[in-house]
C-alpha cells in the first residue's frame, strides 16, 4: 500500500553560507542568501512523496505568506496537506541556518509548531489507521509525539522517530518505537552513551534495543551506518563525495527508509537505498532543494557527485 504519514514540522528556511562561524559580536560577510522551504516534518514528507510514497502529513501553520508558500510546496511535491492546520495565533515556524564548510549552524523558532496538539493527532486516527508507517520528529510538542505513537501502536501502524532535535526520550515511549533514526550526537543524548567511536554507537544501539525498541539506524556522517540485522550489529559506509550542505541529510535518509520499509524492503535493502538518497543530498544546497526524485536514485553515478 506505501501509505506513509508525516507528523511534524513545517518551517520557512532563511539560509545564508558564511566563510567560518563569526566570533561573539562580529559581523562577517556571507553569500547565497536564500528563503528555502523546510522543516524536519516537511523535509521528510517531501523525501518520501519524490521517492514514490503514497505521503500525507500533519502539522501546523501560520496564517501568514511563509505558511501558504509551505503548503504550497508540499502539494507541488504531491503530499496530502488536508490535516495541515492554519492556526491565528502563532507565526509559521523559522529556521535561521548559516553553512560553514558544508556543516551547517541552525537556530529555530517553533512558531506555530508548537501548537500541533493530541487533540489533533487524536482526530486523525482514522488516517494513522490507514498507513503502513507513521513518521515522527520532535520540533513538535513531545505529548504530541506520544499520544501519535500510542495511537499507531493501537493501530498496528508502525512508527518511524527521527528523534532530532534530541531531547531525553521515556521508556514508555521507546518502548512502542519500531525505527529510530538517531545521528551519533542524537544516540549520544537519548542513552548517555558516549558514541564519537564505533564501539560506542554499537553500545548505544544495544541500549535502544534493550528498551524496546526494534530497529535502530544510527547516521554516522561520512562513516555511513550503524544498525542492528538480525542477531548482529553492521556498519555500512557511504559514498565520498563533496558535500556542499548537509542540511536535511537525516531527513532524506529516514523519508527514504519510510518508503523502502513501506514497500517491504528488507532494513539491509532499505540502509542501501537511503545512503544513495542521502548521498545525493548532500551535494545540494537548501533543505527540500537538494531532495532527489526516485529516478535520481535509480540512476545514481557515483562520478556525478565527486
Amino acid at each position: 500500500m506505501n501509505r506513509i504519514l508525516v507528523i511534524g514540522s513545517l518551517n520557512m528556511d532563511l539560509v545564508i553560507t558564511a566563510p567560518r562561524k563569526p566570533e561573539m559580536g562580529e559581523t562577517i560577510t556571507g553569500s547565497g542568501f536564500m528563503t528555502t522551504p523546510g522543516g524536519k516534518g516537511a523535509n521528510q514528507a517531501v523525501a518520501a512523496a519524490r521517492l514514490g510514497g503514497n505521503v500525507s502529513m500533519i502539522g501546523c501553520v501560520g496564517k501568514d505568506a511563509h505558511g501558504s508558500m509551505l503548503t504550497d510546496n508540499l502539494k507541488k511535491n504531491c503530499v496530502d496537506v488536508s490535516r495541515i492546520v492554519q492556526v491565528e495565533n502563532a507565526p509559521t515556524g523559522v529556521a535561521v541556518i548559516t553553512i560553514v564548510e558544508g556543516d551547517n549552524y541552525i537556530i529555530l523558532d517553533s512558531g506555530a509548531n508548537a501548537l500541533i496538539t493530541p487533540q489533533h493527532i487524536i482526530e486523525a486516527e482514522d488516517i494513522i489507521k490507514s498507513s503502513d508507517i507513521v513518521v515522527l520528529q520532535l520540533e513538535i510538542p513531545m505529548e504530541t509525539v506520544l499520544t501519535a505513537v500510542k495511537i499507531a501502536k493501537k493501530c498496528g501502524t508502525k512508527v518511524l522517530l527521527n528523534p532530532a532535535p534530541a531531547r531525553v526520550l521515556s521508556d514508555e515511549l521507546l518502548s512502542m518505537v519500531d525505527i529510530i533514526t538517531p545521528n551519533q550526537k542524537e544516540c549520544s543524548h537519548i542513552t548517555g552513551i558516549n558514541t564519537d567511536t564505533s564501539e560506542g554507537v554499537s553500545r548505544g544501539i544495544e541500549f535502544l534495543i534493550s528498551k524496546g525498541v526494534k530497529q535502530v539506524v544510527v547516521t554516522m556522517g561520512g562513516d555511513g551506518v550503524m544498525y542492528n540485522s538480525g542477531s548482529r550489529i553492521i556498519q555500512k559506509g557511504v559514498h565520498k563525495v563533496k558535500v556542499v550542505d548537509t542540511t536535511a541529510a537525516g531527513d532524506s535518509f529516514s523519508g527514504a527508509l519510510a518508503v523502502a520499509l513501506s514497500n517491504g524492503k528488507s532494513i539491509d535493502s532499505a540502509i542501501d537505498f537511503a545512503n544513495i538518497v542521502g548521498t545525493i543530498t548532500v551535494t545540494r544546497k537548501g533543505a527540500q532543494s537538494s531532495l532527489p526524485t526516485i529516478d535520481e536514485v535509480k540512476n545514481f553515478n557515483i562520478d556525478l557527485y565527486r
